[in-house]
């Protein structure tokens, strides 16, 4: 039965991985992998989730079961952060743990097919596996184009969608740092999108995995919260892989938002049964390490100044980059005024081809850039190869 099975294509990234790990070129410059980076080029642990981990080693009393929902401490130390001063909103929203923002947006597609989504639209490009969990949950995508040319949100092609989606349409979006072009709504922007989202009475699924990255804590969570104010039911798939670098633990959440309380319990409890036959339970050790973090006030101070020292930093690089100007055919200024860890340059296959076979610069084909694997001491190296290879 197996040999019916066709050979699929290897994962792009991964392959990219290896091509820069086998490159013996002591200048070579990896902007492909969606990990943040230090000034030193390192992907460290947290000081504050070092001193938790710790907290739980020696202190954590049994490995036994927690079930679908996962650490609840852990998802409702969360809420604050992501949902401000309404939080809990009155009861209406909820939450369970789940494997990293992937199982979070796996879930949530799931939930809205199982209540009677048939079509999800979603602004391209988009991080690459949103297109294959909608296809895996077999799931109708309709699409629109994020960005404009010149670097902003494309919101005539957002007003367009909305304003012919139907009843039983739900649509995806990236809450802050838009992967991978860095392309954010503005505030103004955010404020038109809750009032079209309720006109229409289309079902919000809001992805947020970079949070802090881009302007702050409660800057990086206007538009859900915008959104959240204005609509009766949301999803929300949330990720600490990025701010709390948590990347191999995969710790995510996922929050529902109904009418009323009766209807975020019945909601959740469809959310528990989906979980139970897709992956049983979440893996616990990140998520009790957030827990830590976020119920002792020191660690959670010395938390955010590690996300700070994050958002500074890509920010720097980005301001750097916009100081360029122009790298040959390339405009860098745009990049200034963008948010996060990404962005997307105007270059071909061909020419990415060459940036990694003449000038050791490894970065996705598509055209998306790790802005985190830049330095100060790179920037040049990079505007240089790119001025080479488009100019």
């Amino acid at each position: 039965m197996l040999d019916r099975l066709d050979q699929q294509s290897p994962d792009a990234l991964l392959a990219l991985i290896k091509m820069y790990e086998a490159d013996p070129r002591d200048d070579k410059i990896d902007l492909g992998v969606g990990v943040y980076r230090t000034a030193d080029g390192a992907t460290p642990v947290f000081r504050a989730i070092k001193a938790a981990e710790k907290r739980l080693v020696d202190d954590q009393p049994t490995k036994a079961y927690l079930g679908p929902e996962g650490d609840m401490g852990f998802v409702h130390a969360l809420v604050p952060h992501v949902f401000g001063d309404a939080g809990m909103r009155d009861g209406r929203i909820d939450g369970m743990q789940t494997p990293g923002g992937t199982g979070a947006v796996r879930l949530a597609v799931a939930l809205a097919g199982k209540a009677g989504a048939q079509r999800i639209w979603m602004g391209t490009p988009s991080w690459p596996n949103h297109a294959q969990i909608l296809a895996d949950c077999g799931m109708e995508m309709g699409t629109f184009n994020h960005a404009d040319a010149d670097g902003s949100a494309d919101m005539d092609a957002l007003r367009e969608v909305l304003g012919k989606a139907g009843e039983n349409d739900a649509v995806l979006l990236h809450g802050a740092c838009h992967n991978p072009t860095g392309v954010d709504y503005t505030n103004e922007e955010w404020d038109e999108i809750a009032a079209l989202v309720k006109d229409r009475g289309v079902l919000p699924i809001i992805d947020l995995a970079y949070q802090g990255l881009g302007d702050g804590m409660d800057e990086d969570a206007y538009g859900l919260r915008t959104v959240l104010d204005a609509v009766p039911e949301a999803l929300v798939a949330y990720s600490c892989d990025k701010n709390f670098g948590l990347y191999r633990d995969r710790v995510g959440a996922l929050y529902v938002m109904g009418a009323n309380t009766d209807d975020t319990a019945r909601i959740m409890s469809n959310a528990a049964s989906l979980a139970r036959a897709n992956w049983s339970m979440p893996p616990d050790h990140g998520g009790a390490s957030v827990r830590i973090i976020l119920q002792d006030e020191g660690l959670t101070g010395e938390w955010l100044a590690e996300v700070e020292e994050m958002r500074q930093r890509i920010g720097a690089v980005r301001a750097k980059l916009a100081e360029a100007g122009t790298a040959g055919a390339i405009d860098l200024t745009p990049l200034g005024a963008q948010k996060g860890m990404f962005a997307m340059l105007p270059v071909s296959k061909e020419q990415v081809q060459e940036l990694r076979e003449k000038h050791g610069v490894y970065m996705a084909g598509s055209g998306r850039i790790n802005v985190a694997g830049l330095t100060m001491g790179n920037i040049d190296a990079f505007t240089n190869a790119l001025a080479a290879v488009t100019g």
